[in-house]
């Protein structure tokens, strides 16, 4: 194996806790896995995973060589897509990350308008947590992340466009009626989500400890307030359909609506495929691209 298909054996290990998940996700076999563990081990010169019942974890020092090793795996297809962008954009790839709102109601229509305007570029989405997107960013694994703020601690990174967003709380009907600041439960989205962040915070301001129900994804809050389990905090792009429906009402809640504007963030070096979804977005053509402009 290379240095980095060992790299990537370690990696598959870590995320899945056993050399049988780890061979077949990278459809090789359970002994070529093996020996890229014992090759990396010799070569670092301490123990990076040891045995947890039928399965492996990593050890201290495993988990700080795998930091570096998605890190470095990223940056290496980082490097060979910039190189090949540099001979044709548009025979590049750029590898976008999202946070959940963003990834299921404002970038694909904008997508696949980039994706009939640049067929040849191969273009991945992988959509997670703020937390998740922007550590996918800080390790080189996403040329372009779409979310909210750049957390102070993501360094290097440029904001090359914004778009508004608009948090808002919302409930059923019946809900907003009986709504009561301190005692209707709350819909939060999962840890690391920013929006779940954001909503802790407005509690705080408010000085009210609510009951609070956390339902874990973007899909489930929105279900769940249009059954009457409470109210939410959500973007407006989140919830225009049932808005505009009846389905869901916007409660009047002080300090709301939020303006959290979403970004769009590069390295401060970027691939010339990378460059054209982000000259795409300030275009304003094909519908979700529509509202994107430069920071002032």
């Amino acid at each position: 194996m290379t240095t980095a298909a060992r790299l990537r054996a370690f990696v598959a290990v870590a995320e899945t806790g056993s050399v049988r998940a780890a061979a077949q996700r990278l459809v090789v076999t359970e002994s070529a896995v093996s020996a890229a563990i014992a090759a990396l081990t010799r070569e670092v010169g301490v123990p990076l995973v040891e045995r947890e019942g039928r399965g492996l974890r990593l050890t201290l020092s495993g988990r700080t060589f795998a930091d570096y090793a998605r890190t470095i795996l990223g940056l290496h297809e980082e490097a060979l897509s910039a190189a090949r962008g540099e001979v044709d954009p548009e025979r590049g790839r750029v590898r976008v990350a999202a946070v959940t709102t963003a990834g299921e109601h404002v970038l694909p229509i904008a997508l696949a308008a980039f994706r009939a305007r640049h067929p040849g570029v191969d273009l991945r989405l992988e959509v997670g947590t703020s937390e998740h997107v922007w550590t996918l960013l800080m390790t080189h694994e996403a040329d372009l992340v779409i979310a909210g703020r750049p957390p102070q601690d993501v360094d290097d990174v440029v904001v090359r466009a914004v778009r508004p967003n608009e948090l808002l709380v919302v409930a059923a009907p019946a809900v907003a009626e009986e709504f009561d600041l301190a005692r209707t439960t709350w819909l939060l989205r999962e840890v690391g989500s920013g929006t779940r962040a954001t909503c802790e915070a407005l509690l705080a301001n408010l000085e009210v400890d609510p009951p609070r129900l956390t339902l874990g994804s973007n899909g489930a809050v929105v279900a769940g307030a249009v059954a009457g389990l409470g109210v939410t905090l959500v973007s407006r792009d989140a919830v225009a359909r049932e808005l505009g429906e009846g389905e869901l009402v916007e409660v009047e809640v002080p300090g709301t609506p939020l303006h959290r504007p979403w970004h769009a963030v590069t390295h401060r070096r970027f691939s010339a495929t990378t460059g054209l979804l982000v000259d795409h977005l300030l275009s304003g053509e094909g519908g979700g691209s529509v509202g994107w402009c430069r920071p002032s």
